[in-house]
């Protein structure tokens, strides 16, 4: 470690306390002396990515697997490369703390017309860009650097969104001394609020004879994964999930009821979500794609809705709630109702495989679903991976990373990089089409340099398939250039021991799976699909939106 305690130092270790042990991000010469300190930290590891996008990608596939991320980037031309990643996590909800390396102070209030800016003097361009998808933004001085890192870092973790942090050159050398007390990271709960919520669900809930459960992914991001399961244990009653947040309750306990997507559900899901006479939505949003178009029936009357810091019952609005306390005050009353409500369970619908050497979606589904195993970590590219995950029933402790509301096509292979090194102890599964691999395959050197070793089933459907189910089925806008993708990992990492190969036939695919269940390396499948061929709920949510769109 340096002799001198820094700004750059204090960040660090406000960084680590919030439980994030990376940095990844790529180099530039506003940064490098900030750097230093980074490599000197015995906590916070440097993890250079290919590109700035990729790192923003990446930082978000950490913070879905750690509750937070960091991402480091150089003034302008940097932070702009990544601006789409962070704008993912900022509409998913993810807090990524991006530090952006900047000129010093001096040439900043010289305006000096300095490389990586507008080349007009005007250093605040980029700051006003980021406070679009920031919560809470600072640039940082010498006096007010550990005050303004404090509250921005808070503001994340609460609000659970990125925030941006502008670091100048000579900020980050400035001498600081070490935090003297932690974070203030306890929700406030409004106590009057939330004892009106509770005499509001109770008068529901006292008279319902079916009730059901609905999760999405803020359920997540609050951290009440393991509270909802031990609520779904001691009081069996039906639940789903939304494709957004499936993996958020455990599909193999009792009671799991499918996934839920509006006019687009199997009809036993649909029938328990929408006819219930109480249903209890926790962390849910309601987007287009996984709605099939706002499908869903929900009566407002008869729902019991719990956000991440606000609930609602029948309409009624209870302010400055965290979801912890609401859930804990829900969990109560099923204990005292909910001796009747496993009345209502429905078996989940069951996938029916269609039996054919060919290789389908169809085939594909159903042989991933016998390859996952408990604790795997499975990411799923927007387009046909992350719709044909809905026929999954997920193994315990299964957790899905995929990015419907945003869905920045690619964003998932430079995430699964994220979170192996988030978590390398589990085994990391990605699912990835052709057309999204293009954008950011470079980051699989990235993994092949750090030794990681997750599998990947990249679906070759020649083109962006799920655009041609929207539109433009024989359009050459959706085509895309023909690529030799079993030579990638050596092409990417001199030396690779990496494993590859290219599958045309359900039996072969198969085969591939037995033997990756000891896998030793990286591994890249390459799945080789029909053009046209889409999961069902693609197929819906594609004419939905077909629909809309000509509206």
């Amino acid at each position: 470690m340096m002799n001198k305690y820094t700004v750059g130092d204090y960040l660090l270790t406000r960084l680590n306390e919030i439980g994030i042990g990376h940095l990844f991000g790529v180099p530039g010469d506003y940064n490098l002396q900030f750097l230093d300190h980074v490599i000197d930290n015995p906590d916070v590891v440097w993890v250079g990515c290919a590109n700035e996008l990729n790192a923003a990608y990446a930082a978000d596939g950490y913070a879905r697997c750690r509750g937070a991320a960091a991402l480091l980037t150089t003034f302008g031309v940097g932070e702009l490369s990544a601006i789409n990643g962070v704008a993912g996590s900022y509409a998913e909800y993810l807090p990524v703390v991006h530090i952006v390396g900047a000129p010093s102070q001096t040439s900043q209030n010289n305006a000096e017309l300095l490389h990586h800016t507008l080349g007009d003097g005007d250093f605040g361009h980029f700051i006003r860009m980021q406070q679009e998808i920031s919560v809470a933004s600072s640039v940082l001085t010498p006096t007010n650097a550990a005050a303004e890192i404090d509250r921005v870092l808070v503001e994340a973790l609460t609000r659970r969104r990125p925030v941006y942090l502008l670091l100048a050159t000579n900020v980050a050398e400035s001498l600081l001394s070490p935090p003297s007390s932690p974070l203030p990271l306890r929700l406030h709960c409004d106590q009057e609020q939330l004892a009106a919520f509770v005499d509001a669900a109770q008068s529901l809930l006292a008279s319902a004879n079916s009730v059901a459960l609905l999760a999405d992914f803020l359920a997540d991001r609050a951290a009440q994964r393991q509270r909802l399961q031990r609520w779904l244990t001691e009081v069996p009653m039906p639940f789903a999930t939304l494709l957004m947040g499936k993996s958020v309750l455990p599909e193999m306990l009792y009671g799991f009821a499918g996934t839920y997507a509006g006019a687009s559900s199997a009809d036993s899901t649909r029938d328990v979500i929408e006819s219930s006479d109480v249903l209890i939505s926790v962390g849910v949003k309601y987007t287009d794609t996984i709605t099939a178009g706002f499908t869903q029936r929900i009566a407002r009357s008869q729902n019991i809705d719990v956000g991440l810091h606000a609930s609602s019952v029948a309409g009624q609005n209870f302010e400055q709630i965290p979801m912890a306390d609401a859930l804990k005050a829900l969990h109560q009353l099923a204990q005292q109702y909910g001796q009747g409500w496993q009345q209502g369970i429905v078996a989940p619908p069951v996938s029916v495989e269609q039996p054919s050497d060919a290789l389908t979606q169809n085939t594909f589904w159903h042989a991933i679903q016998d390859f996952l195993r408990p604790g795997d970590i499975v990411l799923a590219d927007q387009g046909t991976a992350a719709f044909g995950t809905a026929v999954l029933r997920l193994p315990q402790d299964v957790r899905l990373l995929i990015q419907p509301l945003w869905g920045s096509i690619g964003y998932t292979l430079p995430a699964a990089f994220g979170a192996q090194t988030a978590r390398p102890q589990q085994r990391v599964v990605l699912i990835i089409g052709d057309g999204s691999a293009q954008l950011t395959v470079q980051e699989l050197g990235s993994m092949l340099r750090d030794g990681q070793k997750p599998v990947i089933f990249l679906l070759n459907n020649d083109g962006y398939t799920v655009e041609r189910a929207i539109h433009g089925a024989q359009q050459r806008y959706n085509d895309i250039a023909h690529w030799d993708w079993t030579r990638l990992p050596q092409t990417l990492d001199v030396g690779s021991d990496a494993q590859s190969w290219r599958v045309t036939h359900t039996a072969q695919l198969r085969e591939i799976m037995q033997r990756l269940e000891h896998r030793e390396q990286l591994s890249l499948v390459e799945v080789v699909l029909p053009r046209l061929d889409v999961p069902p709920l693609l197929a819906s949510v594609s004419r939905a939106l077909h629909q809309r769109n000509g509206s």
